[in-house]
């Protein structure tokens, strides 16, 4: 399959070097030229390190042009941060063509901003985007042309938007993730999946003292502990409560199953956390006012969770109440610059609204 992989990040590093060694044509677009350049001039290959050792990749492609990046793709993969999907999003949407399908992992909703760039491109193209709960690799780079893989994911619920191209998008998407991908409905649910806003908000805010006390700090080995994890649940459990709300079934992929060694495997495999904690890669230097993990997680995941808690009548203390300790931190307010169904066009919607527009997209 052709698959076009967006950024150059972790998980963009992880997508093009697995896909590739997996058999498949892929072509890796990074925005600075210079870096694809740079890119080039080293061979094109991006180390793979896992279980299986060291394994050069060779790409079939880098390039800093979204239109050669994209042209003759049948899937396009953005693994980027969600605060940087609408830039990305605009800049592809010109050449996207029917029979395309754009997978976000995950999405945070970004599948909806991919299709609305296309609409507001003027692109009448037939495509659908999609997005799943989790990053289908835990993976860190090694330096600028290598990538660990400490895990990879096993069960990725995936929504798709519309809905009516479900068939079709999942298709293709299962094409480069055999045996992986579990339907789970519209991209609303999709992104009522997603695990990040769940994970990391109270990791970072309920360890800000050692983040910021210690040159590195592991938030999922020393930062994981049992108060910690006891507030993870219940945060969780206002995620499901919304799902349950909006009439969406299970499984709802509770992120307790996450941490156990027994019962439903979560989204990886059953020892991935331990994997991800031996690995040492998440010992590191957080920033609590840049990282990822706040402006992303937090400030977009939460505020987006807490809007959709609105809309379907759930309370949502926990989600909230991050969002204020996030707002207090950064000295920004998070549900006005965040993401929500608001700042996102949708806010003068009612249920059964949304829902059409869900299940028939731009029509």
């Amino acid at each position: 399959m052709k698959i076009a992989v967006l950024g150059g990040g972790n998980g963009s590093f992880a997508a093009a070097g697995d896909l590739t060694l997996a058999g498949h044509d892929v072509t890796l677009w990074r925005r600075n030229p210079k870096d694809v350049e740079a890119h080039r001039a080293q061979g094109g290959t991006i180390t793979v390190i896992d279980r299986s050792g060291r394994r050069d990749a060779r790409l079939a492609a880098i390039t800093a042009s979204i239109a050669e990046a994209v042209e003759a793709a049948d899937l396009i993969l953005c693994p980027a941060p969600a605060f940087a999907q609408p830039a990305i999003a605009e800049l592809t949407a010109p050449h996207l063509r029917s029979g395309q399908v754009a997978f976000l992992p995950p999405g945070t909703f970004g599948s909806y901003i991919f299709a609305r760039a296309a609409r507001d491109a003027g692109n009448q193209a037939e495509i659908a985007t999609a997005e799943t709960g989790t990053l289908p690799w835990l993976a860190r780079k090694q330096g600028p042309y290598a990538v660990r893989i400490s895990g990879r994911g096993a069960r990725l619920p995936t929504g798709v938007f519309p809905s009516r191209l479900t068939r079709h998008a999942l298709g293709v998407i299962e094409g480069a993730f055999p045996n992986a991908i579990e339907p789970c409905g519209d991209a609303l649910s999709g992104a009522l999946m997603n695990a990040g806003p769940i994970i990391h908000p109270p990791l970072i805010t309920m360890n800000a003292g050692p983040i910021e006390h210690f040159d590195k700090w592991d938030i999922h080995k020393e930062g994981t502990q049992p108060a910690i994890r006891r507030v993870t649940d219940a945060l969780d459990a206002e995620r499901i409560a919304i799902r349950e709300a909006l009439g969406y079934r299970g499984p709802h992929f509770p992120l307790a199953d996450h941490y156990s060694r027994d019962g439903e495997p979560w989204m990886y495999a059953r020892d991935a956390h331990e994997q991800l904690t031996d690995s040492g890669d998440w010992s590191e230097r957080l920033v609590l006012t840049e990282h990822r993990y706040m402006l992303e997680d937090l400030r977009l995941g939460l505020s987006f969770l807490a809007s959709v808690g609105d809309l379907a009548g759930v309370q949502t203390p926990l989600v909230k109440a991050f969002l204020a300790i996030g707002s207090a931190v950064t000295g920004e307010n998070f549900m006005a610059t965040g993401r929500t169904l608001v700042s996102l066009g949708l806010g003068d919607l009612d249920r059964a609204a949304l829902q059409n527009l869900l299940a028939e997209g731009f029509r």
